[in-house]
């Protein structure tokens, strides 16, 4: 009987990539995702060895980088040690099955780390479901090898051999168990949207901070909150979503939210898997992309970050460039600039002040500051603008209640007819 995917014991790793004309900017290895592999790796709790980056015309159907490049990586684990070999490029499972036959040791692909790491951090049971509905997507294609051995013991014709009867099992056992995370994760969503429409009732604006992983987003959430969020140099220190509210300096309260950080080549099932938590930032009323100013990939992270959003559909709202980490850049000229960015250091809390009135700026409520006289039987309404709203000042006068305060258009409308000038 299959048993549960388990996260793998890393340990000892050779990484290797591929670069070809062949493949697309998303499927190509370099010298800086090979870095950012090993980071990865890092994360995970595993060390690099070394790396190998072939250079080809195009990709061996049979072993990705070819039968001669194999052999030299085979060389090259045995040589060092190594008990793992990770590829930076996409593999498809007969790839992945032949290159463990040939290396002799475990093969991954990033997307398999990156399933590994989500699933050994993410801390929430909302996080775990999307992590597990995830890497049985992943693994559905690839247990056909998994039981190639077996096949061959199939008996006569019109007979199923042990193989072929193990893999259907599986087969459906994992089916089942997709349906029933998809389901599980459909009722998540299912609370998270009602308490969205919660937060729209209560005309709560939402601000998301998204970006590419380890850019800085759990240090300004913070900045800005006191949250509390576990701040890691690693990259996917934090996987798990978090809501705060944070009162502008003009009084204004908004709901800020944490969400997943993004990586060049996040596996698919995964996007997939986060669509809940993901989905937060794609219906916010404004977006915060927050980049590492002090990485030479600023402009990928920036363009990545883009991309998802863009295919996740969020169009037309506001988003703010925030170039973080500006106290690890000798000159600020050496930052790039894209469109109305913010540059800030959410660690020593430069920038701040600026960012915080960008996002005044540009968040879509019209919001008004008023004076209003009211009667001293609307007592009541002044109570909700003390709760609801900013209040400036309140006195009561003579002829009525005086009150000087910042107001959404809807309660504006309510009272728009007491309003008065304020040295009334």
């Amino acid at each position: 009987m299959f048993e549960e995917h388990k996260i793998k014991e890393i340990n000892r790793a050779v990484l290797v990539g591929l670069n070809c004309p062949g493949l697309s900017d998303e499927e190509n290895a370099g010298e800086e995702s090979l870095e950012e592999l090993a980071a990865l790796l890092d994360t995970a709790g595993g060390t690099c060895l070394g790396t190998v980056l072939q250079n080809k015309n195009s990709p061996d159907p049979r072993t990705f980088i070819g039968e001669g490049k194999a052999e030299e990586v085979k060389e090259l684990v045995r040589t060092l040690g190594a008990d793992l070999v990770i590829f930076d490029n996409p593999l498809s499972p007969s790839q992945q099955r032949a290159l463990t036959e040939t290396l002799g040791v475990t093969v991954m692909d990033r997307a398999g780390l990156i399933l590994d790491i989500f699933a050994k951090r993410a801390r929430t049971s909302e996080g775990r479901l999307q992590v597990a509905l995830a890497q049985y997507q992943y693994l559905l294609p690839r247990l056909t090898g998994m039981w190639k051995h077996l096949e061959r013991q199939e008996g006569a014709i019109g007979t199923r051999g042990p193989g072929e009867t193990q893999l259907e099992s599986d087969r459906r056992h994992i089916h089942r168990k997709i349906a029933k995370l998809k389901g599980e994760l459909e009722e998540v969503r299912r609370v998270r949207s009602t308490q969205r429409e919660r937060r729209e009732k209560n005309e709560v604006p939402v601000v998301a901070i998204v970006g590419y992983t380890n850019a800085g987003k759990s240090t300004l959430m913070n900045t800005l909150t006191d949250a509390g969020v576990l701040a890691e140099d690693k990259l996917f220190a934090t996987l798990d979503p978090t809501s705060r509210a944070l009162k502008l300096p003009n009084g204004v309260s908004v709901m800020l939210i944490d969400t997943v950080g993004l990586v060049r080549r996040l596996p698919h099932h995964l996007v997939e898997a986060f669509h809940s938590t993901l989905e937060e930032a794609a219906l916010a009323d404004m977006i915060l992309n927050v980049c590492d100013a002090s990485s030479p990939e600023a402009q990928v992270h920036l363009e990545v970050t883009r991309k998802l959003l863009a295919d996740l559909g969020c169009t037309g709202r506001p988003v703010i460039p925030v170039m973080n980490k500006c106290d690890l850049v000798p000159s600020l000229l050496d930052i790039p600039m894209i469109g109305n960015a913010v540059r800030i250091s959410a660690k020593t809390g430069e920038g701040i002040g600026d960012l915080l009135a960008a996002v005044e700026e540009n968040l879509p409520v019209s919001l008004r500051r008023v004076c209003l006289l009211l009667s001293f039987d609307q007592a009541g309404l002044v109570a909700q603008i003390r709760k609801d709203h900013v209040l400036y000042q309140e006195e009561y006068r003579p002829d009525g209640i005086f009150v000087s305060a910042l107001l959404d258009p809807v309660l504006y409308g309510r009272v728009r007819e007491y309003e008065i000038l304020e040295n009334t």
